[in-house]
């Protein structure tokens, strides 16, 4: 993942982040919509919202009333990363596995084109919380960027790159990025084993290299992931920890 600037749902509106919060509904929704940004009339206080346009005709329970429903209930809860209320996780899951029923891609891996690219993390069941985001230093002064993944399919390899923003030090940005290498394993599955991993730039460094062991034992891709989902604009896919994770395309490879 590029280091970048942190972007969160809560946090977008009909201003900063506004047209790409549209070209994400567009990307999800491959329909016409409509985008309620009146402020006080906004389903969602400060958030764009995901509101299909009556010309649409997209019926309840279609895929794009799936991806629709699922944008929505992301919002405001930060990728997961810091944890998420249990009614609302339950919520989050039971949408995702709805859209996961509706697949279009059942056996991905015949054609790992279908992944290759950049992708960016819109959800996680993997959290830092407690102990360990004091000593990460996650609460205020290090602030989390985009999540990516690239992968590519010639090399059969993934690149994740988590960004990370420093305030106090000149805005010091950066990224932990972790090479890992893949193995089909069967139509839907592969298998991950670590490679490599850095944190760049030293200064960055400097600040997790008493907790590097930690980071790297959160986010260490290794073993296997079940993609249960694959199309166009989305993917989600389920790991050998029990892990689900919902991506975005970024751009294709």
């Amino acid at each position: 993942m590029a280091a970048a600037k942190a972007v969160s749902f809560s946090g977008i509106g009909c201003g900063k982040g506004y047209s790409r919060s549209v070209d994400l509904h567009r990307r999800l929704l491959g329909t016409q919509f409509q985008l309620n940004c009146s402020g006080r009339s906004s389903r969602w206080h400060g958030a764009v919202a995901c509101q299909l346009a009556p010309d649409a005709q997209v019926q309840t329970g279609s895929l794009q009333d799936a991806k629709c429903k699922i944008f929505q209930s992301l919002e405001g809860v930060n990728r997961g990363i810091f944890g998420v209320p249990a009614a609302k996780k339950k919520e989050i899951e039971d949408l995702i596995s709805t859209l996961e029923s509706m697949n279009p891609a059942q056996r991905p891996t015949d054609d790992l084109t279908i992944v290759k690219g950049e992708w960016r993390l819109l959800y996680s069941t993997i959290t830092v919380l407690g102990v360990k985001r004091t000593k990460l230093g996650l609460r205020d002064f290090i602030q989390l960027g985009d999540f990516l993944q690239i992968i590519n399919v010639d090399q059969n390899v993934a690149v994740n790159k988590i960004g990370f923003n420093v305030a106090g030090i000149g805005m010091l940005n950066g990224a932990l990025t972790i090479e890992a290498t893949y193995t089909v394993t069967s139509p839907t599955r592969v298998d991950i084993k670590y490679k490599t991993s850095v944190i760049q730039p030293k200064q960055l460094f400097s600040l997790f290299q008493k907790n590097y062991d930690m980071l790297l034992s959160i986010f260490n891709p290794e073993g296997w992931l079940e993609i249960t989902y694959v199309d166009d604009t989305l993917r989600i896919g389920r790991d050998d920890k029990g892990n689900v994770f919902l991506v975005e395309r970024v751009a294709t490879g």
